[in-house]
């Protein structure tokens, strides 16, 4: 039986949440009742015993509750029950790590918060969990291989902890890595940077190499020269579609066996497989034949621009002209110089 003050605060707590429309009605009421015959209305409820009391049961509830008794200025609230729950979560997981460990980092932790040497960007606790979150099976792994101090990590320790991930995950461990090792670094806790090597990749997955018999076989059914080329750019060299739209004559060296692969405003230098290689060969040769320089003025400033980086003319589309077929590359280059030398023999004007 409750006690008349007792009884005016369920009463009042009852139109409450009525008022608001509660559908945890009875649970709430249920729960403020027993916590009101076990403590009374006398004195302050602590926030403590609502919650474990809340815990016994299943139709039991806490946080409601504990609103109305805060608003009512009669509930002793508990410090700990409003701590960062990601906050306590990487304390803890950070408390299971050897000391060294630990201290390594949590000096991460803390330059993420932007209490380092180096003021940065703020980061909050739930955007850190999951960085340490996609570390801490590494951490323990190396813990566990008698690692005292990420001094000792190597760049084999950092590449047999991303192989076997992919997709999400792997970028996940990948930027946790790399953000790890460069920040402790710059405040000098480690010596090197591991993990600087790493590719971050794609979100959807690292791409795989298509296998050689269905390469061969798409191979056969591709026409085209540029077709070839860029069928091996995608199969081989996993370069995304929207960068091939970017390839360039000029961005090919055959000579160094590279190719420069346009990525916004940077560049990114591709090593061409000998299968890649080959067609590519193929290709240059394919539009030269098409598009040879006696037809095409623009071939010869093309051939310009390649040695001279700054000419203005470098990686301009080529414009179409019939060559009778079976024209190869040696007859298009002396038919090429022999314009040349015809035009400097012709008095100007």
């Amino acid at each position: 039986m409750l006690s008349g003050t007792a009884a005016r605060l369920v009463e009042d707590f009852s139109r409450v949440l009525h008022e608001r429309q509660s559908p945890s009605h009875n649970s709430n009421i249920r729960t403020l009742s027993i916590l009101l015959y076990w403590c009374g209305a006398q004195a302050a409820i602590s926030e403590r015993d609502i919650h474990d009391l809340a815990r016994t049961g299943p139709d039991l509830k806490a946080k409601t509750v504990c609103q109305f008794l805060r608003d009512r200025g009669i509930l002793l609230q508990d410090p700990d029950l409003h701590r960062d729950v990601d906050l306590t979560w990487i304390d803890t997981t950070l408390a299971a790590l050897p000391e060294n460990l630990a201290d390594e980092v949590g000096q991460w932790v803390k330059v993420l918060r932007s209490r380092g040497r180096h003021e940065g960007e703020v980061r909050s606790y739930d955007a850190i969990r999951p960085y340490l979150a996609s570390l801490q099976p590494v951490l323990t792994a190396w813990a566990e291989a008698d690692v005292v101090s990420l001094r000792e990590i190597t760049r084999h320790h950092v590449d047999a902890a991303v192989d076997g991930h992919s997709g999400r995950a792997r970028r996940q461990l990948a930027l946790a890595l790399r953000s790890l090792f460069r920040t402790l670094k710059r405040e000098r806790v480690v010596f090197r940077d591991p993990a600087q090597h790493l590719r971050v990749g794609s979100p959807t997955g690292m791409p795989k190499p298509v296998p050689s018999d269905l390469l061969t076989n798409a191979l056969r059914q591709t026409k085209t020269p540029l077709g070839r080329l860029v069928l091996v750019l995608a199969a081989v060299h996993a370069v995304p579609v929207h960068e091939l739209r970017t390839i360039l004559t000029c961005d090919l060296d055959l000579a160094r066996g590279t190719l420069i692969i346009r990525r916004g405003l940077r560049r990114h230098t591709l090593y061409l497989e000998e299968l890649t290689h080959q067609i590519a060969a193929d290709w240059l040769d394919y539009r030269h034949c098409r598009w040879p320089a006696s037809t095409n003025p623009r071939l010869l400033v093309s051939q310009r621009s390649a040695l001279d980086p700054d000419h203005p003319a470098v990686g301009k589309t080529l414009l179409r002209a019939d060559v009778p077929p079976g024209l190869t590359w040696s007859a298009c280059a002396r038919t090429a110089c022999s314009t040349k030398q015809q035009k400097q023999r012709t008095p100007s004007g």
